[in-house]
């Protein structure tokens, strides 16, 4: 659905998407990486993306405040015992080596995360050139200059799943956005914005329609459109028909698209975030591709950070063939995860359930030399196969809800925050790195996601 939405809105001659079109797309991705060790390199660490956020990509706020907490802690108990736990952890990863190297500064400790500061200037960046662009009240003039008396300063819409429990990482943000840029934020859910916003045809202006005016107006001007939800089947509870009407979350999410306000993320970024999108950049040439003339091999850098990716489509290759074959026949089920086309957490497959799943949907033949070939079921086109890494395990604490979850051996994924926005046409205005989080789990568990209830929120510690 959200590809034939994007073909409709973003590659058809109509009339429907032509203010989506021309619509700044605003950016709050967050790209995930581990440490790993092959096994054919012992001992040494390489760092390997994960997965790329394009949607929903949560728990900066959160995790800015934990960084707070761990620098405050390894500092004030660091003679208290605590450095021997560190030092425990630093060899984890770097071995007998963590006694030779320094930073350039010489400091250590858990670094300050600007998810604070950076992720709510993007999204500032991409209101005032909406604001500009209507003429209407902005960050910097506080809702002067209104083109219409009945419509206040314009508001950023949080889309939110109803009974949210995440509602503490994003208050942080709205809180950010308005000690900092004072910009009002709105939250509502696909079915309020069913009911209660409106685009007009003409221009492209998406408001919000208020029962009770209060403070507010009559209507609010939505500036730009902050997905918190939206990713998952369950967020459209009353299915895809749009034709009869029904499909009231989905028709919510149409319309949203089709204004000028602009989206974090608009289709087009919320696809680029697909397991499948990703499992395509890593084939040869791909990422070559944005790098012409690439004289300091850039390109080559950045795949140094994929791990294996393959297809389990009809595009499948060779390549991708061998992969499924060395779980079939090598026993190899250990080295890879399954990955279907979904976000949060919880829907991977591993270890004998990979096997179990590649098998039920697989047609094995044996040619006349005896070998094995190997035909995919279509079923499979919706996962891809993936490299299996290997972090370090270091030991940690972990709690959760206030209580001590236990102590034991763990392992993390460092995500790295970036804001980016572009005008509709590919201008890139506004790009830089925002942050960070760490996510730790124990090195038994397999799945991760905080929200989804596998990891808990942590800190890098620079040694």
């Amino acid at each position: 659905m959200l590809l034939t939405l994007y073909e409709a809105i973003y590659l058809s001659d109509g009339h429907s998407g032509q203010h989506a079109k021309g619509a700044d797309r605003l950016g709050i991705l967050r790209s995930d990486y581990m440490l790993h060790c092959s096994q054919a390199a012992e001992n040494e660490y390489s760092i390997k993306q994960v997965e790329l956020n394009t949607i929903a990509s949560s728990f900066a706020g959160l995790a800015s405040s934990v960084a707070k907490l761990h620098s405050f802690l390894t500092r004030r108990l660091g003679e208290e015992g605590l450095e021997e736990f560190l030092d425990v952890n630093e060899r984890a990863v770097m071995g007998d080596s963590s006694d030779d190297i320094v930073d350039d500064d010489g400091e250590r400790g858990v670094p300050q995360s600007l998810a604070m500061i950076r992720l709510p200037a993007a999204m500032a960046v991409a209101y005032d050139r909406y604001c500009a662009r209507f003429n209407i009240g902005s960050s910097s003039n506080n809702g002067e200059n209104k083109s219409d008396a009945a419509v206040i300063k314009p508001v950023i819409l949080f889309v939110v799943q109803p009974n949210e429990t995440n509602t503490v990482d994003q208050r942080l943000l709205e809180f950010a956005l308005w000690d900092n840029h004072e910009i009002p934020v709105v939250r509502m859910s696909l079915g309020e914005i069913h009911e209660r916003v409106t685009l007009d045809e003409a221009s492209g202006r998406l408001t919000i329609q208020n029962d009770d005016q209060g403070d507010c107006g009559a209507v609010q001007e939505v500036a730009v459109v902050y997905f918190r939800a939206g990713y998952a089947p369950t967020d459209y509870p009353s299915g895809y028909n749009t034709a009869d009407g029904s499909g009231i979350e989905w028709l919510a999410r149409e319309r949203l698209e089709r204004g000028s306000a602009a989206k974090c993320p608009n289709l087009g970024y919320h696809l680029a975030g697909t397991k499948k999108v990703q499992q395509e950049l890593a084939r040869r040439g791909a990422v070559e591709q944005f790098f012409e003339g690439d004289e300091g091999d850039v390109a080559a850098q950045i795949r140094t950070a994929f791990a294996g990716l393959y297809s389990l489509g009809a595009d499948a290759n060779e390549e991708d063939m061998e992969a499924v074959k060395d779980v079939l026949f090598n026993d190899a089920k250990g080295q890879y995860v399954l990955k279907p086309q979904r976000e949060g957490g919880g829907y991977n497959y591993y270890g004998e359930n990979l096997a179990n799943k590649l098998k039920e949907n697989c047609t094995i033949t044996v040619d006349d030399d005896g070998n094995n070939d190997v035909t995919l079921s279509p079923d499979l086109s919706e996962f891809i196969l993936m490299e299996r890494l290997f972090p370090p395990q270091q030991r940690a604490i972990l709690l959760r809800n206030g209580q001590v979850e236990g102590t034991g051996m763990s392992i993390s994924e460092l995500g790295c925050f970036g804001a980016i926005v572009s005008s509709g046409d590919g201008e890139v205005v506004h790009n830089e790195y925002a942050g960070f989080l760490l996510r730790t789990k124990f090195s038994g568990v397999d799945e991760g996601g905080v929200a989804s209830g596998f990891a808990t929120l942590s800190s890098p510690y620079l040694c």
